[in-house]
């Protein structure tokens, strides 16, 4: 037990003391890494005036970034058109090229006119349409029509050119550009923006839909329905009932309407010369006092 206390102690104390010795054994004598930087520098070749001499020219950096400048600015060069060709646009369906029917076909013409004293390549037309606050921003690409039509001095040609707008742009304006491309006889390539504005997709309206036709029969049917409940509540409100009473006869009346021209001429002479009417009987009556004069 005591030899373990002696040896925990000594061995502490140790910790404690081997730092500090090594500190001071170490004071005056440089760092290994100090004296492997400074050996560095010490093999390299000074000049005259005591200066690392530097075998790069000072100025092979700003020749790097004027030459860098130098593509970018030519990569970045826009192309613009030819001031010895010109173009004119025609739409034809539709006749307005600032209203657009959304799902319908799209078609124009494009003239070329060649007014230089060298021949034109016409290569590709295309279409795009744009966002109308930055035509930079693209929305939808219609399609590269290759053309490949050579166009001498003094000549023109017609190019056509379709495409569709779809139906979810409807009701929405939207940048149109339609480009041009061609080239000289020198191979210089050249981009005539033939049409570049803002235009309007809108929605045709085409008859009746079967939405707006079953709307249509929904309202008739509701006020033949109206008219039937009025016609029966007014029916209703003014029906009387009307006691039917039994019809008699009463005969005739006035004696000088009555025909007696099928009627014997004695005994016409007789219903003359009676001034008074016989009272009636029944046809019983009759029967029987024709059936006593008969025996007599």
């Amino acid at each position: 037990m005591i030899f373990d206390k002696l040896f925990t102690r000594f061995f502490l104390l140790l910790l404690v003391v081997l730092p500090a010795f090594l500190s001071l054994a170490n004071v005056g004598n440089p760092s290994p890494l100090v004296v492997n930087a400074a050996d560095q520098v010490e093999e390299e070749e000074l000049d005259d005036d005591g200066q690392v001499e530097n075998d790069e020219p000072e100025d092979i950096g700003q020749n790097t970034v004027v030459s860098q400048e130098s593509d970018d600015d030519e990569e970045e060069k826009p192309l613009k058109a030819s001031p010895d060709a010109d173009t004119t646009i025609l739409f034809t369906t539709p006749t307005n090229p600032h209203e657009l029917p959304a799902g319908k076909v799209v078609d124009f013409l494009v003239g070329f006119n060649n007014k230089g004293k060298k021949d034109f390549q016409v290569e590709t037309m295309d279409a795009s349409f744009r966002y109308p606050m930055d035509f930079s921003f693209y929305i939808q690409n219609f399609s590269l029509i290759p053309y490949q039509r050579s166009v001498k001095p003094g000549q023109q040609i017609t190019l056509g050119y379709s495409f569709l707008p779809s139906e979810t742009f409807a009701s929405r304006p939207f940048g149109l550009t339609v480009n041009l491309y061609y080239k000289d006889a020198d191979g210089t390539p050249f981009v005539d923006a033939v049409f570049n504005e803002t235009i309007n997709v809108i929605e045709l309206d085409e008859g009746l839909d079967g939405e707006t036709f079953f709307l249509y029969v929904f309202l008739i049917a509701c006020v033949v329905l109206l008219l039937v409940v009025g016609q029966q509540f007014l029916a209703s409100f003014s029906k009387k009932k009307v006691v039917s009473k039994p019809v008699i006869e009463t005969g005739t009346s006035n004696p000088n309407d009555v025909d007696y021209d099928w009627l014997p001429k004695a005994t016409l002479n007789e219903i003359h010369k009676s001034p008074k009417k016989s009272p009636r009987t029944s046809p019983r009556q009759r029967k029987l006092k024709r059936a006593t004069g008969a025996d007599e």
